[in-house]
């Protein structure tokens, strides 16, 4: 009796170490969907914008679907970009800490939880540090929208209450597009304030901005303060659809599609050019200068069957760059009566 329940407890256990095993092997592919298998905010203001996103590629053929994401202490939140990743999609989980309630070593997981292809749980670890003597207002240098070629400036205040002598001793900026210089408003008292004024050079690319600007101090024990810099720098004039679908068509049958072109101020357009020679197009140019214009872009497909594309160069009054748009579509080997 005794060797049957030993040795019915033995294949028991076999059992479940198979199974946790297997069930451990078997979210490898889950964990590496992300880039990173830790996040450490490292040492970190009061009341700063602390985020970090953590990135997630779907490199797997099937669709991933992420069904719950939460952490494991109230010092800490996260939120996925998007829940569902195609195969080759990239998207990220926002992970935030609360600097504002919480203050020092701060310990939690962000927990993501997956549905598809199968089921799976992804558990990483978050650690951050949170000083109590020094603080941003705001908590962020967000120079918001800005128009490209233009350029912009912010200003954070920094306030620090420990050391008669702390000082900032330099900024540290990875993106040359951003210059920042620290201004010294008082002292006395075992505190210091400062301006730290931020500049966004004229000449910035387009797209979003989400940098760190390292303070360096004179602290012995915390040397550098991140600050979180972010802007999206705009185009003045922009066209929507960028690239207009004109879908299947049909030989002389003509279809009409709709481009939106919005600027910052009224503008008037002066000339819409064709790259072709098909003179397949025709489009109803506007009048009068307005931010808003909606052009009504009609095409006449020749008898060529199978894809068609054209390139379209829009010319501004008084802008020196014209801008371009794009049109695709499919002509049919059929003809209209």
């Amino acid at each position: 009796m005794f060797i049957k329940s030993s040795f019915r407890f033995g294949i028991l256990g076999l059992i479940l170490f198979v199974l946790s095993g297997s069930t451990s092997y078997g979210q490898e592919w889950a964990k590496k969907l992300f880039n990173k298998d830790k996040i450490d905010f490292g040492v970190i203001a009061r009341g700063s914008d602390a985020e970090y996103r953590l990135k997630i590629k779907n490199n797997l053929e099937n669709t991933v679907h992420i069904s719950n994401v939460r952490t494991t202490c109230g010092c800490s939140a996260a939120e996925p970009s998007k829940s569902t990743l195609a195969s080759g999609e990239e998207g990220y989980i926002a992970v935030k800490m609360n600097t504002t309630r919480f203050q020092r070593r701060k310990d939690s997981n962000v927990i993501i939880t997956l549905d598809a292809p199968q089921y799976a749980e992804v558990r990483i670890p978050i650690t951050a540090y949170i000083r109590t003597d020094v603080v941003f207002t705001p908590g962020a240098a967000n120079f918001g929208s800005v128009e490209v070629g233009k350029g912009a400036e912010t200003t954070v205040g920094l306030a620090y209450a420990g050391r008669d002598d702390w000082a900032i001793t330099g900024i540290e900026s990875k993106n040359p597009s951003v210059t920042a210089k620290a201004v010294e408003t008082a002292r006395g008292g075992g505190r210091v304030n400062y301006n730290v004024m931020l500049k966004l050079a004229p000449g910035t690319p387009l797209g979003p901005i989400r940098e760190q600007l390292i303070l360096k101090t004179n602290d012995v024990n915390f040397k550098t303060v991140p600050l979180l810099v972010e802007a999206k720098v705009e185009p003045d004039i922009t066209i929507t659809p960028q690239v207009v679908s004109l879908g299947m068509m049909v030989p002389g049958q003509e279809k009409t599609v709709n481009v939106v072109i919005r600027g910052k101020k009224p503008f008037e357009i002066n000339k819409i050019e064709c790259e072709s020679d098909d003179e397949a197009f025709k489009i109803r140019m506007p009048k009068a200068a307005q931010p808003v214009h909606v052009l009504p872009l009609t095409i006449t497909p020749p008898n060529k069957p199978g894809n068609y594309s054209e390139e379209f160069t829009v010319t501004i009054a008084g802008r020196n760059t014209p801008i371009t748009f794009k049109a695709y579509g499919k002509i049919s080997d059929t003809k209209t009566n």
